[in-house]
C-alpha cells in the first residue's frame, strides 16, 4: 500500500476522521455533534506533530508525508467543517455562502504558505513558528462562538459570518507567531477545558 502506517501519523488519521464524522454531523443537523468533532480534532492535532518527532529515524519522505497529510488533514477539518457548522446552523443566504468560501479558501493559502516556509526550514534549519494565525485556531474559537447561540437566539448567523470573515482575513495577514512547545499547549488545553466547562454549565442552567 502507499503512504505510511507507523505510530507517527495515526493521530492525523483519527483527526482526519473526526472531522469528516463532523461535517456528516453538520449536514444532518447537529451542530453540537460538529462542534464537539472539531475540538477532538483540534486537540488530537495539538499534540501529533510532537508523538511524531518522538521518532528519530524518521526518514525525509516521512518528514514530508508527515507535513502533506497533516495540511490536508487540517484543511478539512479546520477549513471546511467549521463553515459546515454554520451552514446548519442557518446560513444558508447567498452572502453567507461566499464568507464561508472564503474562510475555506483562506485556509488553503495559509496551509500551503505554511508548507513552502516548513520545507524551507527543515532543509536550512531555522526556528519553527508561524505566519498567520494557525488555522487549527478555529478548533479553539468555534466552540465559544457556538455557545453565543444559546443566548443569541435571533440574528446568530450574523455573529457567526463575522467570526469566520475575521478570522480567515488573520489566516493569510502576515502575523508572526512563535510554535506553542508541549508545556505551553498542556497549559492552553486546560484554559480551553475550563472556558468550555464554564460555558456548558451555563447553557445547561438556560436551558432549565
Amino acid at each position: 500500500m502507499v503512504g505510511f502506517y507507523n505510530y507517527t501519523v495515526w493521530m492525523t488519521y483519527v483527526a482526519l476522521a473526526s472531522g469528516v464524522a463532523g461535517i456528516f454531523s453538520a449536514f444532518k443537523g447537529h451542530p453540537l455533534v460538529a462542534v464537539i468533532c472539531l475540538s477532538v480534532s483540534g486537540i488530537l492535532d495539538l499534540f501529533d506533530g510532537k508523538i511524531a518527532k518522538t521518532k528519530k529515524d524518521r526518514t525525509d519522505d516521512e518528514k514530508r508525508y508527515g507535513i502533506q497529510i497533516d495540511s490536508l488533514t487540517d484543511l478539512v477539518c479546520f477549513g471546511v467543517l467549521p463553515p459546515c457548522i454554520g451552514y446548519s446552523l442557518g446560513m444558508h443566504h447567498w452572502a453567507f455562502i461566499v464568507v464561508m468560501i472564503f474562510f475555506v479558501v483562506a485556509g488553503m493559502i495559509r496551509l500551503a504558505y505554511y508548507n513552502v516556509l516548513e520545507e524551507h526550514r527543515q532543509d536550512n534549519g531555522g526556528k519553527p513558528g508561524f505566519v498567520g494565525v494557525p488555522i487549527t485556531t478555529s478548533s479553539m474559537t468555534v466552540p465559544l462562538i457556538y455557545i453565543l447561540s444559546f443566548f443569541i437566539k435571533t440574528g446568530f448567523e450574523y455573529v457567526y459570518a463575522a467570526y469566520l470573515l475575521i478570522l480567515g482575513l488573520l489566516y493569510i495577514v502576515k502575523i508572526h507567531l512563535p510554535k506553542p512547545t508541549v508545556k505551553g499547549s498542556i497549559i492552553f488545553c486546560s484554559i480551553l477545558v475550563i472556558l468550555y466547562t464554564v460555558g456548558l454549565i451555563l447553557v445547561l442552567t438556560l436551558c432549565k
